[in-house]
């Protein structure tokens, strides 16, 4: 424990120039203290409480929280009973708790193979193994009728990089291949190692749709996507949900094959993949028509079920019609299908995301022991089915409790620090908006340096709820403890992340074990709570800096929120 009264940690001279440099027309925010009252409360962050949420939501009790099913009404109802232990109010509509929203559960037939027409003959592939495939419309059939391949490089159409991929190409009932990321090799271009929204699979199934194609098949590499191939089978294997269609133009199927799967299928077209990619890396590409057909009836059953976002808020004082957001997601994937006799098929997700919700949890616990309110509003967020397409938060920044112009940020925790406490702090979009400058106070405070993105060419932005509300023009921030830990330093901290991502990630093992230590997750809340209390207390709303993709939607939601 601190014992001082008050405490003010200045930017740093770099840190300062960074900003004046790049960005002198965002205003600096005036000096707000952190003071021994907030050190007090943050001090009410226990490991404790920490540990017992993340043991009873990762339990098996709760079936691994899937979308609508019995685990998810009672991750819903757990957190209820927490937030109102608490003290604080109901956070949505109608003075309830629940947001609720619909989701369309579509659970395609996965067919056992899967055969294309090739001028060397059919070549068949087999599921799982070399392909995955999912429905992509809100029906109970999606067909492929002599569809023809055509390789669209990237997949991406941005005409403020003067990029087009597919240079007027025809799509209608085309089935697209595509690389799954962006180009990479220029820092002008794209944004260079760190993936943009362009990158992601989500916007590649999002504009073959706008095109007319029927189908997509994005090429798997464990680069290109940030993860193992065995993250697909899980992850689009089984119920794949979405919110009600409103008129959005869809898919018949959604695909992934293996690079080795599909270079074998290019090369008995008398194509090679590799060299197709670097004919991808220009703006001259052009789509290549492939002498490849397929057909394929995938039957797909459809379900209609509920899950619903859990919603607390602390009101504020003088700012109160303002808020600060806390997202976490509370759910994971569910129960599994059995391969062999005695597996574990229950996707506990205790890291993903029980350890985040718990920290938020902590959080609002911190913001409860404060002797006064903050003077903006805090609304903590649990978010449904993120795991889905960020569903949850997606209806959240549909039907927001608050215009998007009164929602002054956004503070995200998916997944948290189980190897102890660490000297950095992982901020995906750092040097995004004056976010940061709040981060740099509590980073200052505890003694941490705070690192961007570090693995910027895996798109994290982009993978998880704090987007969503970025979508709508929130600054948002993303964070969890770094690598570089107290006891083992990056090297070590390294090897603990690629074994998760390699071997717990979606994954059934991804359990509570021995191993965690909880000494790291309680400072990183700590972290959290500092930065949402100094976002909650300054009187400068923060912004995006000029430039940003995020900026002029940021833009049009203050003026929406300043129209009568």
């Amino acid at each position: 424990m601190l014992s001082i009264k008050t405490i003010q940690f200045p930017l740093t001279l770099l840190l300062a120039f960074f900003f004046s440099a790049c960005e002198p027309q965002v205003k600096q925010q005036q000096p707000l203290n952190i003071t021994q009252v907030e050190v007090d409360a943050a001090a009410h962050i226990l490991e404790t409480d920490i540990r017992a949420d993340i043991e009873e939501l990762s339990s098996d009790a709760y079936e691994g929280r899937g979308p609508g099913t019995k685990g998810d009404r009672m991750t819903q109802t757990y957190l209820v009973s927490r937030l109102k232990a608490l003290g604080l109010k109901p956070g949505a509509e109608n003075n309830s708790w629940l947001q609720p929203f619909e989701l369309i559960a579509l659970d395609a037939a996965q067919p056992e193979s899967w055969s294309f027409n090739t001028p060397s003959g059919v070549q068949t592939y087999q599921q799982s193994s070399d392909f995955i495939v999912a429905g992509g419309k809100q029906d109970l059939a999606a067909n492929l009728e002599q569809a023809q391949l055509v390789f669209v490089g990237y997949g991406i159409q941005a005409p403020e990089y003067d990029w087009d991929d597919y240079k007027g190409l025809d799509a209608s009932g085309k089935v697209l291949i595509m690389m799954n990321n962006d180009p990479d090799w220029d820092p002008n271009l794209f944004g260079g190692e760190m993936r943009m929204y362009y990158g992601r699979w989500t916007y590649k199934y999002e504009i073959a749709a706008k095109l007319g194609a029927a189908g997509v098949i994005i090429i798997h590499t464990d680069h290109s996507a940030g993860y193992p191939w065995q993250v697909v089978q899980t992850s689009w294997t089984g119920p794949q949900f979405e919110l009600p269609n409103e008129g959005e133009p869809t898919l018949e199927i959604k695909g992934w094959m293996s690079n080795a799967s599909l270079s074998q299928l290019l090369a008995s077209a008398g194509q090679n993949l590799d060299s197709l990619k670097q004919q991808a890396r220009s703006r001259d590409f052009q789509p290549v028509e492939l002498p490849i057909t397929t057909d394929m009836v995938l039957p797909i059953n459809i379900t209609s079920n509920t899950s619903a976002n859990v919603l607390a808020r602390l009101p504020g004082s003088d700012l109160s019609d303002g808020v600060i957001v806390y997202t976490a997601h509370h759910d994971h994937l569910g129960i599994g299908v059995a391969t062999s006799p005695g597996e574990d098929v229950i996707y506990n997700g205790a890291l993903d995301n029980a350890t985040g919700v718990a920290s938020v949890l902590a959080i609002s616990k911190a913001f409860t022991q404060l002797p006064n309110a903050p003077k903006r509003s805090v609304l903590f967020a649990f978010v449904g089915a993120e795991e889905q397409g960020l569903l949850g938060s997606k209806y959240l920044a549909q039907h927001p409790p608050v215009a998007p112009g009164k929602i002054a940020a956004a503070i995200n925790m998916d997944g948290a620090q189980i190897n102890g406490r660490s000297l950095d702090i992982s901020y995906v979009g750092f040097g995004r908006s004056t976010v940061d400058q709040a981060a740099q106070k509590a980073a200052d405070l505890q003694g941490r340096v705070i690192k961007g993105d570090q693995d910027p060419s895996k798109g994290y932005f982009y993978r998880s709820d704090h987007f969503s509300l970025a979508k709508i023009g929130v600054p948002s921030l993303n964070f969890e403890g770094g690598e570089d830990l107290r006891n083992g330093g990056i090297e070590a901290g390294k090897a603990f992340n690629e074994i998760y991502t390699n071997q717990n990630y979606h994954q059934p093992s991804d359990e509570i074990t021995s191993a965690w230590l909880f000494d790291g997750m309680v400072e990183d809340a700590q972290f959290g709570f500092y930065t949402g209390w100094v976002l909650a207390n300054q009187t400068e709303l923060p912004a995006w800096y000029a430039g940003d993709e995020f900026e002029a939607a940021r833009l049009d939601a203050l003026k929406a929120a300043e129209t009568p």
